[in-house]
């Protein structure tokens, strides 16, 4: 996943930059010892997105468990510390830093902004979690952010600071609705109606032009909702859900090709790149290493 963005794991825990800093890492079995880094606490915020490994957070003594989907947002002052169980499994996780006098300079120019941050050091509650959708929309627009400051265009500095504010923003509006599901505007109705439409209806045809007469839209206002709201197509969205649906269906021990047609995949070919894309694996071979684990699990 974006080889080129990630960064060599440092120890460091202080601020080289006045507003912001961001990190991809991708740590493998010879990195780990490097990555144990001691409990301590900043005087910047921290915003911590998990994607893979075997890691708990420590938070003021008490430890938490991680998830792919889970961000931890620590405020300054507060002790915490990533602590990793399995160092044979990667450890992927997304870093950004906010300055506190970066957070002032946000705070003025829009309190919503800072909503979050607020939230987190009023409530001492600091880990949320996203749905896969959400959290592939959030990679996104991480991803745009780090392209960005590896980049040369003309325009980076602007561009660097748009993505900068736009991935605040999404951040403490997904918050905020969550809290306050009223104030979510109509369109909000609109992309949850698409989504409950798709998911009872994976095993037939789903097109742009399928679901814009279904829903009296056109199809162009229902790929913006989807790119917006998700960093995805409707295409690559209702590939993800059928995968999963037939992911869920072999470990349940359909046969692969039946699970394949029950799950709306026309052709077996389409289905087996498909799955090896998302997996990194053949549905044979991830069939045979659930198994394989299972049994492990047991003795």
């Amino acid at each position: 996943m974006k080889k080129n963005l990630q960064t060599a794991f440092s120890p460091r825990q202080y601020m080289l930059s006045q507003d912001f800093e961001i990190y991809y890492y991708n740590d493998s079995s010879q990195d780990r010892p490097r990555c144990q880094v001691k409990e301590h606490a900043h005087n910047y915020y921290e915003f911590y997105f998990f994607l893979e490994g075997n890691v708990s957070i420590r938070i003021n003594g008490a430890e938490y468990p991680l998830k792919t989907g889970n961000m931890v947002l620590i405020p300054p002052g507060v002790s915490h510390q990533a602590v990793i169980h399995n160092t044979e499994i990667p450890y992927r996780r997304f870093v950004f830093w906010v300055s506190a006098s970066f957070y002032t300079k946000l705070s003025v120019e829009s309190p919503d902004y800072v909503y979050l941050m607020q939230k987190a050091q009023k409530s001492g509650q600091y880990i949320s979690f996203h749905d896969m959708i959400s959290f592939n929309a959030l990679q996104s627009k991480i991803f745009r952010l780090i392209e960005e400051i590896h980049s040369e265009h003309f325009g980076r500095t602007a561009q660097i600071s748009l993505c900068v504010q736009d991935l605040l923003l999404h951040l403490n509006r997904n918050a905020y609705e969550k809290e306050h599901p009223n104030a979510a505007d109509k369109e909000q109705g609109l992309y949850k109606h698409l989504l409950q439409y798709i998911e009872t209806h994976l095993d037939e045809e789903l097109s742009l032009d399928s679901l814009a007469k279904q829903f009296y839209v056109s199809k162009y206002h229902i790929a913006h909702v989807f790119k917006e709201n998700f960093g995805l197509s409707v295409h690559r969205y209702i590939t993800k859900k059928r995968l999963s649906m037939c992911r869920d269906a072999i470990l349940g021990h359909r046969e692969i090709g039946e699970a394949c047609l029950m799950c709306g995949f026309k052709d077996y070919s389409s289905f087996f790149r498909s799955f090896k894309k998302e997996y990194g694996m053949s549905p044979k071979e991830y069939k045979e290493r659930f198994l394989s684990e299972a049994l492990h699990a047991e003795l």
